[in-house]
């Protein structure tokens, strides 16, 4: 049985900050991304909470991203938003990015963000989250260092990929939330269990070959297998258009990986778009995103996505959250 402690999420939030800073990331770029970590483990992805601040630690310590970045904001046209994230941590660019995003898209209708020089942007659901606590539809790409081949081949060609698109409610909260990745399973988990020696599922990676494999390293040096077969290539291709080429960042296949000290910083990109409902469907949204929510609702046993990670952030501000007492134990090590 794996053992846990409980934490708050102020404390995890702390615990993060303090982490980040120790290892030489400016309080700035801590901050943010402090943040983020805490309101990732109260949604129950512990895959991209805690257990990632070693490996940002890390990466701080051996220039895979800059600790002291400062990201650069432009305005290229009324509706567009660039952020150069100088290779520095990619909250803190979506943060500028959003604090302009956010009164333009209310005021214009839509506006888009524009990410390069960037970084793994964690649960890219947070982020897009955010955009419909605002009032607005947030629709979010961020690609990732190449691990998904091409229907047919074996050479991963695109990443991971994911797109998330979240959607306010009538009572101003977000009230559907996708998010998911190009793979049938995000790489991080993949990776979670080659740290813990677990095998994985059948379905979730493929060997250099491109056949099954239950051994996540092999996993690792093969590629991901994507979700639905060559529909999930096609996201991937989708998102990386997006994220990758359309904000003029380094493409999956030329990024260096999120995980190791090699390769120097990836320079991946992330990219929104947000809308303004009521630019487009006047005071009609919201009641059909309920009648939407509510068809899914009212059967027994269905869920939207997203439902599951509400749930648990409820119990996790009352109650907060167990963690793992290994990761903690790293955690605590960079701190001295």
């Amino acid at each position: 049985m794996t053992d846990t402690r409980t934490l708050s999420l102020a404390e995890i939030e702390e615990l993060s900050f303090q982490a980040l800073v120790a290892a030489g990331t400016s309080a700035d770029n801590a901050r943010p991304l402090a943040i983020a970590t805490a309101a990732t483990e109260a949604d129950g992805v512990a895959s991209h909470g805690l257990a990632y601040i070693p490996i940002y630690a890390e990466h701080v310590q051996c220039g895979k991203v800059d600790g002291q970045a400062v990201p650069k904001l432009e305005v290229t046209r009324p509706g567009v938003i660039t952020v150069d994230a100088a290779t520095g941590f990619a909250h803190s660019a979506i943060d500028k990015g959003f604090e302009q995003l956010i009164p333009l898209a209310r005021q214009q209708g839509v506006a888009v963000l524009s990410i390069h020089n960037s970084y793994n942007c964690g649960v890219l659901g947070y982020h897009t989250n955010r955009l419909a606590e605002a009032g607005l539809v947030g629709l979010g790409f961020t690609n990732a260092p190449a691990s998904i081949a091409p229907s047919g081949g074996y050479k991963p060609v695109v990443g991971t990929n994911p797109f998330s698109i979240a959607a306010p409610g009538i009572d101003g909260k977000p009230a559907i939330l996708i998010d998911q990745s190009a793979s049938t399973i995000a790489k991080s988990e993949v990776m979670k269990h080659a740290r813990e020696g677990k095998p994985i599922p059948v379905g979730w990676a493929l060997d250099g070959d491109g056949n099954p494999t239950t051994d996540p390293n092999v996993g690792l040096k093969g590629s991901m297998a994507p979700s639905g077969g060559y529909k999930g290539v096609g996201v991937a291709l989708l998102v990386e258009m997006m994220a990758g080429a359309l904000s003029g960042a380094t493409l999956g296949i030329k990024a260096s990986p999120f995980s190791g000290t090699a390769g120097g910083p990836p320079k991946t990109g992330q990219f929104f778009l947000a809308i303004d409902p009521a630019a487009t469907s006047g005071d009609q949204f919201a009641a059909r995103i309920a009648d939407l929510a509510n068809a899914v609702h009212e059967q027994d046993g269905a869920h939207l996505p997203g439902d599951g990670r509400t749930k648990k952030r409820a119990l996790a501000q009352t109650q907060g959250v167990a963690v793992n007492t290994a990761t903690l134990a790293r955690i605590e090590a960079l701190l001295g």
